[in-house]
């Protein structure tokens, strides 16, 4: 029988790194390695009564290095599952890639000279590494209706919807989103009118050609995108609404198994489905 896969899980504390507990714990080709966290409330807590998946007699720890190499020195290839925050993501990517640990990073506000820098480290390392802004399953199938429908929309804007404890905006699903449609070749949202923003940035932030994206954060809000086309006489809308975190954990799991096949970085779910 092949080995289970080893899993360390960077950011296990969180309401997303909890759920990772839990379907990793529960997945007959994975074991729990490690927990990291950087929130001392946790220290020493054992994760698996943590995430309420029984218990699993791993501490969380604050020592990432370490863990890095004590998972690495594992038979199997073992993965990093990361969920943490955007200032400390580019580092951690990159320790994982050092000691030969592939991560799976669910943490978005990565800008894209990181992106890029970390493709040529994870290239020269021939490691796989998936960077994956939304691991739903119905965002990558709202995002290829967008695309089709592009063909026949010129005008679109863009509505993303968080929870207020979300640190970076947009959402990385969002401005995903505007670059697959930037990348249909056309220009969107001609202007008919000269407009003027009494107050900035009250018609969001432009993304590339033209199109817009508007951020909302309030508290009752889990993730939810909006993405709207119009035509003269017609409103063509898409929205995906997340009402449970367990709906990532399909894409988390598969991304664990499909990072072990890669020798280099690869970005968004729908590259591996």
């Amino acid at each position: 029988m092949v080995d289970p896969i080893p899993v360390l899980i960077n950011g296990a504390a969180g309401k997303m790194g909890r759920e990772v507990v839990k379907a990793v714990a529960q997945a007959a080709d994975m074991t729990l390695m490690g927990a990291v966290d950087r929130n001392p409330d946790h220290f020493g807590k054992d994760v698996g009564e943590l995430a309420g998946c029984g218990t699993l007699e791993i501490p969380i720890t604050n020592d990432f290095q370490p863990m890095l190499a004590f998972v690495s020195q594992e038979k199997q290839p073992a993965v990093m599952v990361d969920f943490t925050h955007p200032d400390s993501i580019y580092d951690s990517v990159r320790s994982a890639i050092a000691y030969g640990v592939r991560p799976v990073v669910g943490t978005t506000g990565l800008s894209p000279d990181q992106i890029q820098d970390l493709a040529e480290f994870a290239d020269k390392a021939s490691m796989g590494c998936l960077i994956v802004p939304n691991f739903a399953i119905g965002m990558v199938l709202l995002q290829q209706a967008a695309i089709q429908a592009s063909q026949y929309f010129d005008h679109v804007e863009i509505i993303e919807l968080h929870h207020n404890q979300k640190a970076d905006a947009p959402s990385g699903t969002a401005l995903q989103t505007a670059q697959m449609l930037a990348e249909m070749g056309k220009s969107f949202n001609p202007t008919g009118v000269e407009e003027t923003e009494k107050l900035p940035g009250a018609r969001g932030s432009v993304a590339g050609e033209g199109i817009r994206i508007h951020s909302v954060r309030l508290p009752g809000l889990i993730a939810h995108q909006e993405v709207m086309f119009g035509s003269p006489g017609q409103i063509y809308t898409l929205r995906h609404d997340t009402s449970d975190r367990a709906c990532y954990m399909p894409g988390v799991l598969l991304a664990i198994r499909k990072v072990l096949q890669l020798k280099l970085l690869v970005y968004g779910l729908e590259k591996i489905l």
